[in-house]
């Protein structure tokens, strides 16, 4: 795992080593530099040794210095890959690089390359034969990659902060970036935090023609569910069979490691299958397995985490610390965010990531269950807001929320007028917007209180609509696994954890975002992911033979963090920076409506909070444009 920059146009070396040091913290095992002042092409690398730890050094070239590459991430097919283009004459010189696997990839694929690949990556490959950059990040946006071009420089990193260091960065911040993140508590690529900087998008690449300037970008792959509805009841069995099969084939391609490796254990079912899957390769007491755990009851997994390591007979191994020690780290872990999330557990993942570094430098997740299986409280929403929106006329929704906001406010995690209040916030509007207003910090009709620019919801919210709109047949279930893997997954979700873990120099792999086993979720129909009220149907059937009852009975309760209570206890910033487009005096009403337990605006204050920590640690206290 690494850390990659590079630009082509305006600066100078010093430019290269300052946006590659900000990415230390990825690599900290060495870095590599290539420069071409006559060209204009610098190209940086920090390195994380996983694989090849002797010949795996970047920036990687071929044989005849021809094609040139600097990549972030892992690729679990390429020992296959390695193979075939061995077969088509290929010649490597390293015994088990898989960054070499993709520099004789792309001179034998060319732009194919990405969809060959299944594993995590973002990667800027240099082909000086034809003058052309090439940039690709993986189909789920594992690994980040941000670019930032103006007038004369197109420049690339692993980070925004490191885009920050080269001196001809201009950006101001941008006001729809502002809105879109306090939409939706995270910010959608493209959108980046200021003007002229992006990110890829997942399952996109883009292509700079250094002859002319030209860049563009295109989506090689997409989530889509394609359900085959010819699959029916009778296929149970052996669906069930062929999803345990493909995750311990995903597991397996993830053990690949010349060093220490391990497994994220919570008390829920997706770490517990992803620890059984990875039992069927290697005996179970030689895994080790890791959990964080807290004083307060409703935020802590730990004894349901030590009850699944002892079932499976995994080396555990678990922290436990007072919720007043992690909120001291608050400040620290924002600070060091690449750009602001929303998403208060970015603490426990930190913990969590910091703690699992002390004894191994690899370690398996179950992200992306939640999203291929329907494992959120919205699926269990949906069947209840359809009536509730053919039953209820749109007059009465105000005055029904403003009945329930009576309740008293409740600081335990995941409480029930928290899900009262949130779930009739969405019903106030469209279908199309319920997923991301239920979880949005600030909702469309309180945008205009908070923002002086104007909010335009079709715009800010467009991209989630269309989703929904395209095409009419599907489900609601269905529709919503899209959103939920389309944005949440790659935005928050997997944002999160790579942020978490490489702040603690740490790989993660995320065991289900595995290409067949990927496929197969895409092709099965809702009935076998949410069924009847019960969430991960099909893959409870599958791990049932692996986990047995007392794993798979288990409420789900989520990483979360009494950041409501927090609030009420911290004082607000005394110097906050100004940010144009905000408007301060609301932040402030809203910081005293929820200190004084009038109202819960835990999500905007904590997204604010985010926000002012990005700010201060870039020095950018530049006005919206």
């Amino acid at each position: 795992m690494c850390g990659i920059a590079g630009f082509f146009g305006l600066g100078d070396r010093a430019d290269l080593a300052a946006m590659t040091r900000a990415l230390a913290h990825r690599g900290p095992d060495g870095e590599g530099f290539y420069v071409d002042a006559k060209a204009g092409l610098y190209l940086g690398h920090r390195r994380l040794a996983i694989l090849d730890i002797a010949g795996g050094n970047q920036p990687m070239w071929n044989a005849d210095q021809s094609i040139g590459i600097v990549f972030n991430g892992e690729i679990y097919n390429h020992l296959e890959l390695r193979k075939l283009l061995e077969a088509r004459g290929h010649v490597f010189r390293t015994s088990h690089s898989d960054t070499e696997v993709l520099v004789h990839g792309y001179a034998e694929w060319g732009e194919e390359l990405p969809r060959r690949l299944n594993g995590m990556f973002a990667f800027a490959i240099y082909d000086r034969t034809h003058r052309r950059l090439l940039l690709a990040r993986d189909r789920f946006g594992e690994k980040p990659l941000y670019y930032y071009e103006r007038p004369g420089l197109f420049a690339f990193a692993s980070e925004l902060s490191a885009l920050r260091r080269h001196r001809c960065f201009g950006g101001s911040i941008d006001p729809r970036a502002l809105q879109r993140f306090f939409a939706y508590g995270y910010l959608p690529a493209p959108s980046a935090l200021y003007h002229s900087a992006a990110k890829l998008p997942s399952g996109h690449l883009l292509t700079l023609d250094l002859a002319s300037g030209a860049m563009r970008t295109r989506c090689y792959w997409r989530f889509r569910i394609e359900p085959d509805e010819s699959l029916g009841d009778a296929a149970e069995d052996r669906l069930a069979e062929e999803l345990r099969h493909l995750l311990a084939q995903a597991a397996a391609r993830r053990l690949m490691s010349d060093v220490p490796l391990g497994v994220f254990l919570s008390g829920g079912i997706d770490s517990a299958a992803v620890l059984a899957s990875t039992a069927r390769h290697i005996p179970a007491r030689s895994i080790k397995t890791f959990t964080i755990g807290f004083s307060e009851p409703s935020f802590d997994e730990s004894d349901a985490a030590r009850e699944t390591a002892q079932i499976l007979t995994s080396s555990h191994a678990e922290e436990r610390l007072n919720l007043e020690v992690a909120k001291t780290l608050v400040p620290e872990v924002l600070a060091r965010l690449d750009e602001p999330l929303g998403d208060p557990s970015i603490i426990p993942t930190y913990l969590l990531a910091r703690f699992a570094r002390r004894h191994v430098t690899v370690a398996l997740s179950g992200d992306g269950g939640d999203e291929l299986f329907a494992g959120y409280d919205p699926f269990r929403a949906l069947a209840p807001a359809q009536w509730y929106q053919a039953l209820v006329a749109p007059a009465l929704h105000r005055p029904i929320r403003r009945l329930a906001d009576l309740f008293p406010v409740s600081h335990r995690n995941m409480s029930l007028d928290f899900k009262l209040r949130r779930t009739l916030m969405g019903l106030s509007y469209p279908a199309a917007l319920w997923n991301p207003v239920w979880m949005a910090p600030v909702e469309p009709d309180a945008m205009a209180d908070r923002f002086h620019a104007p909010f335009h919801a079709d715009e800010i919210y467009g991209d989630a609509i269309a989703l929904w709109e395209e095409d009419p047949r599907k489900s609601n279930v269905d529709r919503t696994l899209e959103f939920f893997t389309n944005f949440y997954l790659p935005n928050d979700i997997l944002a999160k954890v790579d942020r978490a873990a490489m702040m603690n120099s740490l790989e993660s792999r995320a065991v289900f975002l595995d290409n067949d086993l990927i496929e197969f979720a895409r092709r099965l129909p809702a009935r076998f992911k949410y069924r009847k009220g019960e969430r991960k149907y099909l893959l409870k059937r599958a791990m049932a033979p692996l986990l047995g009852n007392a794993i798979l009975a288990r409420p789900k309760k989520g990483f979360g963090m009494p950041v409501a209570s927090w609030l009420r206890d911290l004082a607000p910033p005394q110097h906050p920076c100004p940010i144009a487009g905000i408007d301060a005096t609301a932040v402030e009403t809203a910081w005293d409506a929820h200190r004084a337990g009038r109202s819960d605006h835990r999500l905007m204050l904590w997204c604010w909070l985010s926000l002012q920590a990005s700010l201060a640690r870039d020095g950018a206290y530049a006005m919206a444009a």
